[in-house]
C-alpha cells in the first residue's frame, strides 16, 4: 500500500488590500471593533477581473515549482472551492487541468465550504493509498468577497480571497507518510447558520431576491461561533487518537482562520503555547477553504517546519461541515 508524501506547497492572494480603516469609510464599523471581535486587520480582495481560477493557477504553479514537477507529471487534480468561475460547469479542476498543461487526467471540485481543504486532503490520501493515482495536485481556493454585501458589517469585515496548493506523491517508504489521520463530519440541520439563500435550484435569483440581497452570504455569527467551539477540539482530539498521538505531540496547530476568539478558545483547551498556534488571520481574513493550506505554505516558506513536525489542522464551516487532519512533515 503506497504512502503519501507532501512534495511541494504553494499559495496565492490578490494584490488588493482592504484595511479596517478602509471599511470604516464603507460601513458602520471601526478598526478597534473589528480587531477585538475577529483579530482581522487587513484582507485581500479580488478585483473584477480576477477569478477563482486565477488564484488557483498561481498557487498551483508555486506548488509545482517547489516540488520540482511539471503539470504533465500530475495524474489527478482535486480542487476544494465554493466559488467556481462558472455557476454550474465547467469545474475549476477542469480549468486547472488545461491551465497547468496536464494530460487528460481526472480533475474535479469538492464543495465543503471552509472545511474543503480537509475533505480534499482526505480524498487525495484515499486515492493514493488505494494505488489509483501516484501524484495529485490539491488546490483549495475561494473568492468569497464576490458574494459579500459590503453594507452588511456582520459579514463584510470577515472574508478575504486566497488559494493554497499542495503536490502529493505516492511513496514506498513508510517514513515518507505525511498524512497520519483524518476526522470529518457534516450536519445539514445547521444549514441556515451560514448560507447564500438564492442562486440555486431551490431559489433562483430574481428581481425580488436581488432586492432582498439574498444572493449574498448570510451568517448567524453567534450560532457559528457556538458550533465551532463545540466541535473543533473534539474533532482534533479524535484525529490525534486515530494517529496514536496526544495533544503534547503537536508541533503546530493550524486552524481554519475564521476568528481569533475561536482559535484562542481551542488553543486554551488544547493547552498550547502561542508559539505552537499558527495565525495569519490578521493579514488575510477568512479565506474559507484556502486558509489552512495558505498558512501551511507560509510557514513552510519561512523555514519554520522541520522534518517530523506534527501539524494539527482543523476546519469548520457552512454545511455545517467540520474536520481535522494530522500531518507529519
Amino acid at each position: 500500500m503506497p504512502y503519501v508524501s507532501i512534495k511541494g506547497t504553494g499559495s496565492a492572494v490578490p494584490d488588493n488590500i482592504i484595511s479596517n480603516h478602509d471599511l470604516e469609510k464603507m460601513v458602520a464599523t471601526n478598526d478597534q471593533w473589528i480587531r477585538e471581535r475577529t483579530g482581522i486587520i487587513t484582507r485581500r480582495v479580488c478585483d473584477e477581473k480576477t477569478s477563482t481560477f486565477d488564484l488557483a493557477i498561481e498557487a498551483s504553479k508555486n506548488a509545482l515549482d517547489m516540488s520540482g514537477y511539471k503539470g504533465s507529471d500530475i495524474d489527478m487534480i482535486i480542487v476544494s472551492t465554493t466559488t467556481p468561475d462558472y455557476p454550474l460547469f465547467p469545474s475549476t479542476g477542469a480549468l486547472l487541468q488545461n491551465g497547468i498543461g496536464a494530460d487528460n487526467i481526472p480533475a474535479f471540485d469538492i464543495s465543503a465550504a471552509c472545511t474543503g481543504y480537509i475533505y480534499a486532503l482526505s480524498s487525495a490520501y484515499s486515492f493514493i493509498h488505494a494505488g489509483m493515482y501516484k501524484r495529485i495536485l490539491l488546490v483549495s481556493v475561494d473568492c468569497l468577497t464576490k458574494f459579500i454585501d459590503w453594507t452588511d458589517r456582520s459579514t463584510c469585515i470577515l472574508f478575504g480571497d486566497g488559494a493554497g496548493a499542495m503536490v502529493l506523491e505516492a511513496s514506498d517508504n513508510p517514513d515518507d507518510e505525511s498524512l497520519l489521520a483524518f476526522d470529518i463530519h457534516s450536519d445539514g440541520s445547521g444549514k441556515d447558520l451560514l448560507i447564500v439563500p438564492s442562486g440555486g435550484t431551490k431559489t433562483p435569483i430574481n428581481e425580488n431576491e436581488i432586492k432582498n440581497k439574498n444572493q449574498y452570504i448570510k451568517m448567524d455569527g453567534p450560532g457559528v461561533f457556538k458550533f465551532a467551539v463545540n466541535v473543533i477540539v473534539k474533532s482534533l482530539t479524535t484525529a490525534l487518537h486515530k494517529a496514536s498521538l496526544k495533544k503534547e505531540d503537536i508541533s503546530y496547530f493550524v486552524p481554519h482562520q475564521a476568528n481569533l476568539r475561536i482559535i484562542d478558545y481551542a488553543a486554551k483547551k488544547l493547552k498550547l503555547s502561542s508559539d505552537q498556534v499558527m495565525i495569519n488571520l490578521d493579514k488575510y481574513g477568512n479565506t474559507s477553504s484556502a486558509s489552512i493550506p495558505l498558512l501551511i505554505d507560509e510557514i513552510n516558506r519561512n523555514n519554520t517546519l522541520k522534518k517530523g513536525d506534527i501539524i494539527a489542522a482543523v476546519g469548520f464551516g457552512a454545511g455545517l461541515t467540520w474536520g481535522s487532519a494530522i500531518i507529519r512533515w
